[in-house]
């Protein structure tokens, strides 16, 4: 015990200190899982793009990791991009812990991909006043896709008999199956309604929560989360192969709201902020090019435009909208070094800014460019070309000032008394000039035109 004691009162206080904060991290990171029961709540809320399946992903393996019981996903979203819905879906199909989503609070919705991940989840709810449904994709095309007609009513037999009408093109057709192929299958994993999950993807069906529960597209409405906690308690849901009971009393729940990364790829990937890099990128090697060695154009335009890369690798782009914005920039900026008097650049507006509205497909909830944008970089760019054309009209009105053709009209100095013949001093230049009348020394004298190397010269106006 002296001996304990002894080495104790040899430690550094430092020491101490630091490995008083070690214990307390240790037994904080070990606490919620010896103790009470822990849940994961994971927001999603807006556009469902990269940043969004890439924060639910990595969530979803940490909590598998850490030993969560429950991971609650609230949901309130308008739709998004197919890819980033996918990987999310495929996530929670893989997922050893139980994922609920949760539409909430009320007056939120999950239209589009948010149906979808409703489907996929081990527990589907709903707060009250909320909304499902219109799944039907958009961004199968150009210029997006219409829902197919509805389905004629039971009674009418000889035009439920008839073949129904399938929408649009081929490749339309395709998107659509398989969106229906898709959800059926989440219907039929998770034993909800199937009829309705294709209604909802082929003729855009929507339901709001108490319909939802009538029609067994959801498991359950709950007010709050307390109250979905509640509920949960005792549910059997199946995880792969096995059955697992939910034991949510006295759980703890756990918000984890977006880190850094996830911010950052939101930010890249906003439409809006994708455009500006991209316009500043082009912009930027554009005045590297035009004037070599200034370097800080170069890095940034380079820069700016490997991240307008990125974005629209993740993006749904229009390439032609892309190609059009960037022939656009070109004829602005040729404008100047091309005596085309405002035709290329106006050229170049216009195709500025039909690429603008196809860069994005405005048809996907959240992923357009705003109109307030366009105008503002169009109208950027009219500026530009008027004072271009500006500046081209008064370099053409102002008088030659150097060469040749800025000699007509000068004063001259006769250097020598001549008939005819002789030499003159024009701007400090000796010529040989000839005279129509006789001209002696020191005479001031006007050039009238420049042949070769001869000029010709008359008496000056104050010369009699």
């Amino acid at each position: 015990m002296n001996l304990v004691r002894r080495y104790i009162g040899r430690l550094h206080p430092w020491g101490m200190l630091l490995g008083l904060l070690a214990a307390t991290w240790v037994l904080a990171a070990v606490g919620p899982s010896a103790g009470a029961p822990s849940a994961i709540l994971l927001p999603v809320s807006g556009p469902i793009g990269p940043a969004t399946s890439d924060f639910i992903v990595r969530k979803l393996h940490e909590a598998q990791e850490s030993g969560a019981q429950l991971v609650v996903v609230t949901i309130d979203t308008p739709g998004g991009l197919d890819t980033a819905m996918r990987d999310m879906i495929q996530a929670i199909l893989s997922s050893e812990v139980p994922v609920v989503t949760y539409v909430s609070p009320s007056g939120a919705r999950a239209a589009s991909a948010g149906t979808y991940l409703v489907y996929a989840s081990h527990v589907a709810a709903m707060a009250p006043a909320t909304n499902l449904g219109a799944a039907t994709p958009v961004q199968i095309g150009p210029g997006g896709s219409a829902p197919a007609e509805p389905r004629p009513p039971a009674d009418d037999k000889d035009k439920a008999d008839e073949p129904r009408k399938e929408p649009g093109t081929a490749m339309e057709r395709k998107a659509i199956n398989d969106a229906i192929a898709y959800i059926r299958g989440l219907a039929e994993l998770r034993e909800r309604n199937i009829d309705w999950a294709e209604a909802a993807v082929r003729d855009g069906a929507s339901l709001p929560a108490s319909e939802a529960l009538e029609a067994g597209v959801i498991d359950l409405i709950a007010s709050d989360i307390p109250d979905l906690l509640r509920q949960l308690d005792g549910r059997k849901v199946k995880i792969g192969a096995k059955e697992v009971v939910l034991a949510t009393q006295g759980m703890t729940l756990v918000e984890i709201e977006p880190d850094w990364r996830t911010e950052l790829l939101s930010l890249l990937t906003n439409p809006n902020v994708a455009y500006l890099l991209m316009l500043i990128g082009i912009y930027g090697l554009l005045l590297e090019g035009y004037n070599p060695g200034a370097i800080l154009p170069g890095v940034v335009g380079a820069i700016c435009l490997l991240l307008a890369l990125f974005a629209f690798q993740v993006l749904s782009v229009n390439y032609a909208g892309l190609a059009l914005i960037a022939l656009g920039v070109i004829l602005i900026v040729a404008e100047s070094f091309v005596p085309a008097f405002g035709s290329l650049g106006l050229g170049g507006i216009v195709a500025f800014v039909i690429g603008s509205v196809m860069l994005l497909d405005r048809e996907v909830p959240g992923f357009a460019v705003a109109w307030q944008m366009i105008a503002v970089m169009a109208l950027s760019g009219a500026l530009v070309l008027v004072a271009i054309v500006s500046f081209a009209v008064r370099a053409r009105r102002r008088p030659v000032v150097s060469g040749i053709e800025a000699l007509s009209g000068a004063t001259a100095e006769a250097v020598e008394d001549f008939e005819r013949e002789g030499l003159v001093r024009v701007r400090g230049e000796i010529w040989k000039a000839h005279s129509s009348t006789p001209v002696h020394a020191g005479q001031r004298l006007r050039v009238r035109r420049v042949d070769g190397l001869l000029v010709y010269v008359e008496p000056g106006r104050d010369e009699p």
